[in-house]
């Protein structure tokens, strides 16, 4: 069997010396003309890096793992969409790992990063951190990023987000439109958003002058069938005039349960979202929605992973996104 191109082949191709063609293939500082006759030579003879022997020299994997609730999330989708190009830029694979949220699952990710599966890990974690959870990020044996609030002074990187002043943007929203009667809907007060956005929708309640009504909240799951049966749990025994949903899914499970009823959106009620993902421009009308900048916190959190493998003594860094408000169809009509 014909043997494939080598460093050897592509030093004579490129007319440079071997040596020359182990630093550029290994990254190594060389002359840009050097970089360009190399990467040309080794094109044109369709060569291929064994990644196994890299591996084993560089005691790297190039491997990044994004650990994450729900695989199927758009809020994730839109992460990976920014996660994925400057990883792969840096030469790194990103693998993806669905924990559903499991506490025990999210543990043994951590757990494992000690059989080198990957370099690095992005981790999201729904139901907040476990003395377990901040030990293992102590002591991991690997550079891990974090997207969503840790507890103050862990020694982690962080990507967060205020989705406390989100929902204070949804309300203020809602109430300069002459609404009064805010419903909401939120998804399981154990998890991290849930308990956040409960604690937010009181303290927005009560700066606008408005009185917390407990008819006024239902608690189910972040799905779209979930937020359906909560609105219809919700609307059996109060009328709200507007409608804060605790994500885009649950907004569009409200959405069905509202034309079922025949509410009028935004006219008998107006709908809000959050998250903004690409769902709330799908639904129709288009879905009102609060921002919290998935993409940008998934790319963040790549730069920052790529930093601390290039320097692990650096001191933990936070980065926090800042919430928009994006205005559609849902509470103001069409345009």
């Amino acid at each position: 069997m014909a043997q494939g191109p080598t460093i050897t082949t592509i030093a004579a191709r490129a007319g440079v010396s071997i040596a020359s063609v182990s630093r550029v293939l290994n990254g190594l500082p060389t002359r840009e003309d050097t970089i360009r006759k190399v990467m040309a030579a080794a094109d044109e003879l369709g060569y291929v890096p064994n990644a196994a022997a890299r591996s084993l020299k560089s005691n790297r994997t190039y491997q990044v793992a994004f650990a994450m609730a729900d695989i199927g999330n758009p809020t994730y989708v839109a992460m990976v969409r920014e996660i994925q190009p400057v990883l792969k830029a840096a030469g790194y694979r990103l693998v993806l790992h669905s924990t559903d949220g499991d506490v025990d699952d999210e543990l043994d990710v951590l757990r494992r990063l000690g059989e080198r599966y990957a370099d690095g890990l992005i981790i999201s974690p729904l139901r907040g951190f476990a003395q377990q959870h901040l030990d293992l990020l102590a002591g991991a044996p690997a550079p891990v990023v974090v997207i969503g609030s840790v507890p103050q002074d862990t020694p982690v990187d962080n990507v967060r987000t205020d989705s406390r002043t989100g929902v204070r943007l949804a309300l203020e929203h809602l109430y300069g439109l002459g609404r009064r009667s805010i419903g909401f809907l939120n998804g399981p007060l154990d998890t991290i958003p849930g308990a956040a956005r409960a604690a937010a929708y009181t303290d927005a309640l009560a700066a606008l002058g408005l009185p917390y009504d407990p008819d006024l909240v239902e608690v189910g799951d972040f799905y779209r069938a979930a937020g359906a049966r909560a609105a219809h749990r919700l609307l059996e025994r109060s009328r709200p005039d507007a409608l804060l949903c605790a994500n885009d899914l649950i907004a569009l499970g409200a959405l069905d349960t509202l034309r079922e009823e025949r509410l009028r959106v935004p006219e008998d009620v107006a709908l809000v979202g959050m998250d903004d993902t690409e769902l709330a421009t799908a639904a129709w009308p288009t879905l009102t929605s609060v921002s919290l900048g998935s993409a940008e916190r998934g790319r963040r959190a790549a730069e920052l992973l790529l930093d601390r493998l290039e320097d692990g003594a650096a001191a933990p860094r936070i980065v926090t996104v800042e919430p928009t408000l994006v205005v559609r169809a849902s509470t103001e009509g069409a345009s």
